[in-house]
């Protein structure tokens, strides 16, 4: 098959590692903290998270400069910790989920908010909101083997130095298990995907200028500049 022309793979750094991850779908969880899902005004008790998708290449790596969107006057940051899958996979059970995972990154999903609630109050797919270019910083990839599978740990993130969200990801009101498992009900999982898995509380906006950092202890930081212009 010849193509008609050569698209980049999007990929990830490994640390410590020459290879890279190749990227097949971002995946984000909502509301899976119960004070973030209280400050968006839902109720963590009654409503499960829900699934939303970014493109692959909506990726950057930390340390870069991501360009201000368009179309938007409210830009917010939502730290998360990032699962990696390794192994396909439909229909896995909890006990076995780990097993499908490569590793572990920490990312921000960042949100034109003004155009996510229009289009939520509307009832329209966020995508506009969501999934626009190098809306998912990451940092680099931690293999699991090495790592391990973190189940507490501090999850944090400041503007310009200023703390802004401090969690725990013990307090994920679902575990990554139990993230693959109804993920896995609903798209077959495949080696390259990526699992955002859900911010805490203490979401805000951000403008050109504005230095964000912010990690999980335990597995790694990120660290990206906002600037004016075009993204790309």
């Amino acid at each position: 098959m010849t193509l008609l022309f050569q698209v980049t793979q999007p990929s990830v750094a490994i640390a410590g590692r020459t290879e890279r991850f190749p990227v097949h779908r971002v995946y984000c969880v909502g509301r899976n903290y119960a004070e973030h899902a209280r400050e968006m005004g839902a109720n963590p008790q009654r409503d499960p998270p829900f699934f939303f998708m970014k493109p692959a290449d909506a990726i950057v790596a930390s340390g870069a400069e991501v360009a201000y969107p368009p179309a938007t006057q409210n830009l917010h940051y939502e730290m998360e910790l990032v699962t990696a899958i390794g192994k396909h996979g439909a229909g896995i059970p909890k006990s076995q989920a780990e097993a499908h995972v490569w590793g572990y990154a920490v990312g921000i999903d960042l949100t034109r908010r003004d155009l996510q609630l229009a289009a939520r109050d509307s009832g329209r797919p966020w995508d506009a909101g969501k999934g626009f270019d190098e809306s998912a910083p990451i940092s680099a990839l931690h293999a699991a083997d090495a790592l391990g599978h973190p189940q507490s740990g501090r999850i944090w993130l400041a503007v310009n130095g200023d703390i802004k969200q401090d969690s725990d990801i013990g307090k994920l009101i679902w575990s990554v298990p139990e993230i693959i498992e109804q993920l896995s009900g609903l798209f077959a999982l495949q080696p390259g995907d990526l699992i955002y898995t859900g911010t805490p509380a203490g979401v805000g906006p951000v403008k050109p200028g504005d230095r964000i950092t912010g990690g999980v202890d335990g597995v790694d930081t990120i660290d990206v500049r906002i600037v004016a212009g075009s993204s790309r």
